[in-house]
């Protein structure tokens, strides 16, 4: 996938933005079109099992998707495809892509390697019920973690990026009215004690 001695760009649109795990010369705010951010990935490893899938983000058709590109040097460029494919590959929900991406520090554009899902795979949810996707966040927890810190993780990296996704926002916001009740009812249960 790399090309032989050049530079390779890869875009991170969820957990790559904030743990990307390659080495990388250079880091940009990016833009992706054709393509969005979507919570519509039944997770059975990294955030959940295939008893208790957690969910995750893909690039689904259509529109746009704001994201980071990472400038990996030719160097390391085979090492990073390797990487990538063994993390993102893991049940093969993702198709391996090079798309345009639009660079805003640069306002150029390069071709970078995505991984976009495969809607033909059993993992791929679509669009469900904004309540069917708060329970299957809330239950999923895998070998990366738990799902709702990854939910935190790529909404908290937007907003720092200035990029508003009004979904993730009102996840977080549910998660954590959750956690404050829970936190709320063990306070009071303790006092009671």
């Amino acid at each position: 996938m790399a090309d032989a001695g050049q530079d390779l760009w890869v875009f991170g649109y969820g957990s790559l933005m904030w743990r990307p795990g390659f080495p990388y010369v250079e880091r940009q705010h990016a833009l992706l079109r054709g393509y969005h951010r979507a919570l519509c990935v039944l997770s059975h490893v990294h955030r959940g099992t295939p008893e208790a899938p957690g969910l995750v983000l893909g690039l689904d058709r259509g529109g746009s998707c704001h994201g980071v590109a990472f400038r990996v040097a030719a160097k390391d460029a085979d090492e990073t495809v390797a990487y990538l494919r063994a993390r993102e590959q893991v049940t093969g929900v993702y198709l391996e892509r090079r798309v345009a991406v639009q660079l805003a520090g640069t306002g150029g554009t390069a071709q970078a390697l995505v991984y976009v899902v495969d809607r033909e795979h059993e993992q791929y949810a679509g669009r469900m019920p904004e309540a069917e996707v708060l329970r299957l966040v809330r239950q999923g927890q895998g070998v990366s973690g738990a799902n709702p810190d990854y939910v935190r993780s790529t909404h908290e990296h937007l907003t720092v990026m200035g990029v508003s996704d009004p979904l993730l926002t009102r996840l977080v916001q549910a998660l954590d009215r959750e956690e404050s009740v829970l936190a709320e009812a063990k306070l009071t249960g303790r006092k009671r004690a």
